[in-house]
C-alpha cells in the first residue's frame, strides 16, 4: 500500500513538472518527463510494484540471490585462474584459427596447393634457408628504397 502511495506521488510530481515544462516553451522536453513520470503509476497498475515488494521479503528469494551470487563467485574465480595459466581465450581461438587456415603460408601471397597440411614438419624442412649475402644485401639497400618510394609517391601527387 505504500509503495503505491509513493508511486502515485512520484507520477504526480513528475506530471507538475512537465507542466512547467511546457509552460516554458519547451515540449519536447516536457513531452519527456510526462513519459518518464507515468511509468511508476503504470507499474502500481499492472502490479509489478506488489510483486516485488511481496518477493523482497521472502526468505527464499533472498537464498536465490545468495546462490546466483555464489555463482557469479565460481565464474570469476575460473576466469582469473584462467588467466594466470598464461592461455587466454583469444589465444586459443587464435591457435584453432591458425590450424584451420594452414592451406596459406604466413608470408605467402597466395594460397599453397601443395599437400596441405598433411606435410607438416616435412614441408617446413624440405623449404630452402634464404642466403645469409642475399639478406645483407637487402638489408643495405632498404634504407634507400625507402626514400626512393616516397620520393616515387610524391613525384606522382607532383609535390
Amino acid at each position: 500500500m505504500l509503495a503505491e502511495t509513493i508511486c502515485s506521488a512520484v507520477s504526480a510530481a513528475g506530471l507538475g513538472i512537465a507542466a512547467v515544462t511546457a509552460y516554458r516553451k519547451r515540449f519536447l522536453t516536457a513531452t519527456r518527463i510526462a513519459a518518464y513520470s507515468l511509468v511508476p503509476i503504470g507499474l502500481v497498475l499492472t502490479g509489478v510494484v506488489e510483486w516485488v515488494a511481496g518477493i523482497a521479503f521472502k526468505p527464499s528469494v533472498w537464498l536465490g540471490f545468495g546462490v546466483l551470487g555464489l555463482s557469479w563467485l565460481l565464474f570469476m574465480t575460473t576466469r582469473a585462474i584462467e588467466r594466470r595459466s598464461g592461455t587466454t581465450r583469444a589465444e586459443r581461438k587464435a591457435a584453432r584459427a591458425a590450424e584451420r587456415n594452414e592451406a596459406v603460408a604466413p608470408a605467402a601471397s597466395a594460397p599453397s596447393l601443395g599437400a596441405g597440411a598433411t606435410a607438416g614438419p616435412a614441408a617446413a624442412a624440405a623449404k630452402p634457408q634464404p642466403q645469409p649475402r642475399a639478406k645483407k644485401k637487402q638489408e643495405a639497400a632498404a634504407p634507400g628504397d625507402d626514400f626512393s618510394d616516397i620520393e616515387a609517391i610524391l613525384k606522382k601527387h607532383g609535390i
